[in-house]
């Protein structure tokens, strides 16, 4: 381990995106540019409460693995709730803020968080633990957490004594169909019905849908799209989310070839649209917004054309986000994810490693309880 040395940088532009894309390959969310438009839209900065804060490792003067990092002052934004460890903190007198977080900021989609490019990535693994550990003492940080990591990644951290966190989303998995009427004879009477009858309030609505990718999508579409999230977002939260303007500007400007618009139209006014993002096999279905109110839109824009785009594109998954048992009954099967955490202070590490034992019993039994609820037939 003496031949690994490390850097932290305060922006992503300090990496080379050749260097970052080399070891991250082409999965949307930890490309450089993903990131870069976080940064360069002000969305992540100290004052947001994530402060960039990346990691390289090298060997000699090659960079052997990277990790997104920020400097958190809040547990916003990250889908991995921890809000019951800050209290916890606090009632003690304790600090739990700043922590550092490997991850992406405002997705929750599993994916590699430590990227690594080595013979041995148990040795790198060992030095990027014992780093971290030791510089949560030095900067007086509670902690350092890596959150929707893969199994496999999570594995070697908890090798490494990292605590194992899981939790459970719902994911629609493409099983060889054609088109939606494929997909609709896996499931059972019932449940088939009530999928026709919702899709067609649309129908019957005079609502239609168009699907814009790439360079179809024009400026003037990302507009209302953001007025559309931000409207919605205000209305569910009280706040225009974390994401602004400059943001999907910048993401359609550097990832265009990635990004799906898919609008609802009545009357030829468009009322509603969702933004996704395409992966290597997976469509990411991440943002949404409306400007009215309409029965089952949400259905319709969020969940069924994302099914329909990923059959007609040979797409193996659709992952919807986070949450939301009411996808179970629309063949969203559950799926684990998975965190890992470390604790600086050991009287809160054991009590949290002991909580977190406990809750990933109660997560697998949730997560079975789920799957005997799909609709499809022998289910």
């Amino acid at each position: 381990m003496a031949t690994f040395s490390h850097q932290w940088f305060s922006s992503i532009n300090q990496i080379e995106r050749a260097q970052w894309q080399r070891l991250f390959g082409d999965e949307p969310f930890t490309q450089h540019a993903f990131l870069y438009a976080l940064e360069q839209s002000q969305c992540v900065t100290q004052q947001s409460g994530w402060q960039p804060y990346h990691l390289a490792i090298f060997e000699g003067e090659n960079i052997i693995a990277l990790a997104p990092g920020y400097l958190k002052s809040h547990s916003y934004g990250e889908y991995v709730f921890d809000w019951a460890w800050a209290e916890a903190y606090e009632k003690h007198g304790l600090e739990y803020y700043p922590k550092w977080l490997c991850g992406v900021p405002f997705c929750p989609i599993e994916g590699s968080r430590i990227a690594i490019e080595h013979s041995n990535p148990s040795l790198v693994y060992e030095y990027i633990t014992e780093l971290l550990n030791l510089h949560s003492k030095e900067q007086g940080w509670s902690g350092w957490h890596v959150n929707f990591c893969n199994l496999a990644q999570a594995t070697q951290l908890t090798l490494q004594h990292a605590m194992l966190r899981v939790g459970v989303q719902f994911q629609w998995f493409n099983k060889g169909f054609t088109c939606f009427d494929d997909f609709l004879d896996t499931l059972n009477s019932r449940k088939r019905k009530s999928l026709k009858k919702e899709r067609s309030k649309i129908t019957q609505q005079n609502i239609t849908i168009e699907w814009l990718q790439g360079t179809q999508i024009t400026p003037e579409i990302m507009q209302l799209f953001c007025e559309f999230y931000q409207r919605t977002y205000l209305k569910r939260s009280g706040h225009l989310g974390y994401l602004n303007m400059p943001f999907f500007k910048l993401l359609h400007a550097l990832m265009a070839e990635k990004l799906v618009i898919m609008l609802a139209k009545k009357e030829d006014a468009i009322i509603a649209a969702t933004l996704s993002l395409i992966g290597e096999d997976t469509l990411y279905g991440r943002y949404w917004g409306a400007s009215e109110e309409v029965d089952s839109l949400h259905f319709e824009l969020c969940y069924y054309q994302g099914i329909e785009f990923a059959i007609k594109h040979n797409l193996s998954c659709f992952h919807s986000g986070a949450q939301g048992e009411h996808k179970i009954a629309r063949g969203f099967a559950p799926v684990l994810t998975y965190s890992a955490h470390h604790i600086i202070d050991n009287d809160f590490s054991n009590a949290i490693n002991d909580y977190l034992k406990r809750e990933r019993q109660h997560i697998n039994i949730y997560k079975d309880q789920c799957s005997a609820l799909l609709p499809f037939k022998n289910q």
